[in-house]
């Protein structure tokens, strides 16, 4: 009788499971089994009384996912939409707009915009809200419900309405969707240094990483002076392929532990023989938007003195889920440990601290539009450390370095004021290190 209840369930996937089953409700205490008793009284209350009939599956999901929205907000269930939505983001490549959204307070917002996607094209930014789509009010409604409205065919249009703090008055965009490939790496050479853009954590990124870094040095025809690695507003992915990437930029030492609830469970990740960048400088361009695996490779590089981390604190997701199969189409997301950067910090909350701190000027909106971290989030797990970041010299007063406007930057030219940032210091770092001669001692920012 149980083994037919779970199975009609979707909590287990084999009799095996059973007697595991059995163990640990035997363990539980008296008051769990009233709760549970009191969870039964409801569940058979609503299904014979509420106003209008309604099925089993939709009540027994609406228990699980109030059930997780108990705990920390990576936390989550995976029906057969969720599922399928997650695997094909991981592979690479899904229909939508290119944002990813959460709810704050009942109200959908932006917490990240994929570059080269009909929503960056359309100037929607972090920290946006979208209080219409398509005309109707996206106020108090799930965050699938949310999607599933910016979800259609490819080629098909919506309209939002925005509201951006620091605006006046909302604003509609008309976006066409489309497919979205999500070209995990992207690069170009100015001034001779190789840019690479991280965009995504997907199965490929590693060794896109790596191909990107030959077609560098063809097109140079050489080495280049260093290299940029850009993972601003990336949201993170798959822990082997942060794994991978900072082992590129490694020859020795941990990159990586996760830390699970017992005391034992430590799990550690380390490099490998070999650093395919052989020494030349490294600036990692990071933000606030740069989470979880971007901040595994961010704070793998910086403290093992790889890379100079330029930019903006980032987001401070330093927690692992893990996906828990249910069935052949659905799956628990659950968050079950934290990651720990080569020192035993925990980026948790505070997340990692650029070593040089350079703000977005050419960005009209960048003083007056929030950024959302990890501690914005509810019931965020909790770290001890805070961190202030704001770009201040010891005296307080703005660092003269980054008094420049949009507006002057614009008529210089300048459209991306951290690249351009970053750019000018490898470029000194790397004509430096080729002139010391073989044997010397290598300059800051090398190995």
């Amino acid at each position: 009788m149980a083994q037919n209840l779970l199975r009609s369930l979707g909590l287990v996937s084999a009799v095996a499971l059973i007697p595991a089953a059995t163990a640990a409700l035997a363990a539980v205490d008296v008051n769990t089994y009233r709760e549970l008793d009191q969870f039964m009284s409801v569940f058979e209350r609503v299904r014979s009384e509420y106003v209008e009939q309604v099925d089993d599956k939709t009540l027994l999901k609406g228990a699980i996912d109030g059930m997780l929205n108990a705990l920390d907000p990576h936390s989550s269930y995976l029906d057969e939409k969720g599922f399928k939505a997650l695997m094909t983001t991981t592979e690479g490549e899904y229909g939508g707009l290119g944002l990813s959204v959460t709810l704050e307070d009942n109200t959908v917002k932006i917490m990240s915009v994929t570059e080269d996607t009909p929503a960056h094209r359309a100037g929607l930014k972090t920290g946006d809200y979208l209080t219409h789509i398509d005309g109707k009010l996206v106020y108090d409604v799930s965050l699938d419900e949310a999607v599933d409205q910016m979800k259609g065919p490819p080629g098909s249009t919506v309209n939002m309405t925005v509201l951006r703090p620091g605006r006046d008055k909302p604003f509609d965009v008309r976006i066409t969707r489309a497919i979205i490939e999500l070209k995990a790496v992207k690069w170009e050479v100015k001034d001779r240094v190789g840019i690479i853009n991280v965009n995504s954590f997907n199965k490929t990124t590693t060794d896109a990483t790596l191909a990107a870094m030959t077609a560098i040095e063809k097109s140079l025809g050489g080495k280049p002076l260093g290299y940029i690695l850009d993972l601003r507003s990336n949201p993170g992915g798959l822990l082997d392929q942060a794994v991978g990437l900072s082992d590129a930029f490694l020859d020795r030492g941990e990159i990586v532990s996760q830390r699970g609830r017992k005391k034992g469970d430590i799990e550690r990740y380390y490099a490998r023989p070999g650093d395919a960048a052989a020494g030349l400088p490294v600036i990692v361009l990071v933000d606030a938007g740069s989470a979880s695996a971007a901040e595994i490779v961010a704070g793998a590089l910086q403290e093992h003195h790889r890379a100079i981390v330029m930019g903006e604190r980032t987001f401070g997701k330093g927690s692992v889920q893990t996906l828990l199969p249910l069935s052949q189409q659905t799956a628990l997301r659950l968050t079950t440990a934290r990651y720990f950067t080569p020192s035993g910090k925990s980026v948790q909350e505070g997340g990692i601290t650029p070593d040089i701190a350079v703000p977005q000027l050419s960005d009209p909106d960048y003083k007056s539009r929030p950024k959302v971290r990890e501690s914005d989030l509810r019931r965020h797990l909790i770290n001890e450390i805070k961190v202030d970041d704001e770009t201040v010299q010891d005296d307080g007063k703005p660092d003269p370095r980054f008094a420049a406007s949009a507006e002057e930057l614009k008529k210089k030219g300048v459209e991306d004021f951290q690249l351009h940032y970053a750019l000018q210091t490898i470029s000194r770092l790397g004509k430096v290190q080729q002139a010391v001669a073989p044997g010397a001692a290598r300059p800051t920012g090398s190995r």
